[in-house]
């Protein structure tokens, strides 16, 4: 492949990506006629450009004429801050998951829910299967006791009485006390004995962002008899979840 080449570029897409720039460029909207000659567009493909987008949700016209980026965007930029965050966490988790030789797993409080954000596996460090959804079993893993280990009384018990524990395997806790009593007696490092699934036992420590408004925590899933190691390897497992935690500061 010659890569001299110049690639092949879509003028319409080009067109249209200058377009929305320059309706971004104004806060309060910008009328069509602005907006083609900032975008060196002819008035009538500015006009059409803007229907597609408005179709499409990417671009809104007021009712006084002017035009301001559509909720579509804000939805883009939304699983964009995703991405990045996604892009900054996983080489720890990878880093953590070959030191250890076990899947690693990040997950956080989100909209009152404790969802399961990112996994680092490999052929030699499988990830547990997640035969039951996450946000319905955080009661039988370490991360999901983590994170409830991290909030206050009023927020365990809000989420607890939303979500029915589940008897999942023999090892399950499913009695919302016992559930209280093991977290609070834990310490950081948050352990599942095979509760979620037989045959794999799971750590978790927490991971907070410096303001306190990410509630979060650091797994990692293994074969039971690899736990008393894994307890042991607990100061490499604390150290990953700083370096998380600095990253989150850095992403807010």
């Amino acid at each position: 492949m010659d890569e001299t080449r110049k690639p092949t570029l879509i003028a319409s897409v080009q067109r249209a990506l200058h377009l929305m720039e320059a309706v971004a460029s104004h806060p309060n909207g910008a009328p069509a006629k602005q907006l083609a000659r900032e975008a060196k567009l002819p008035l009538a493909t500015t006009y059409h450009l803007l229907r597609t987008l408005a179709h499409e949700g990417y671009a809104t016209r007021l009712p006084d004429g002017v035009w301001v980026l559509g909720e579509r965007v804000e939805t883009l930029h939304g699983r964009s801050r995703t991405q990045q965050l996604l892009a900054r966490i996983r080489p720890t988790l990878i880093q953590l998951r070959d030191e250890l030789g076990v899947a690693s797993y990040f997950g956080m409080q989100v909209d009152d829910e404790i969802r399961l954000i990112d996994i680092a596996d490999g052929p030699r460090a499988p990830r547990v299967d997640l035969w039951i959804g996450f946000e319905d079993a955080a009661h039988a893993t370490a991360m999901g006791k983590c994170v409830l280990s991290q909030l206050d009384e009023e927020r365990r018990r809000d989420y607890l009485s939303r979500h029915p524990l589940h008897d999942l395997t023999p090892h399950t806790i499913t009695e919302p006390a016992r559930l209280l009593r093991t977290i609070d007696s834990c310490g950081d490092l948050l352990l599942d004995r095979e509760e979620y699934a037989l045959g794999t036992g799971c750590a978790a420590v927490p991971v907070t962002d410096a303001t306190g408004s990410v509630v979060g925590a650091l797994a990692i899933s293994c074969r039971p008899g690899k736990l008393p190691k894994i307890e042991r390897s607990a100061h490499l497992m604390r150290a990953t979840a700083e370096r998380i935690q600095r990253t989150l500061t850095l992403t807010a």
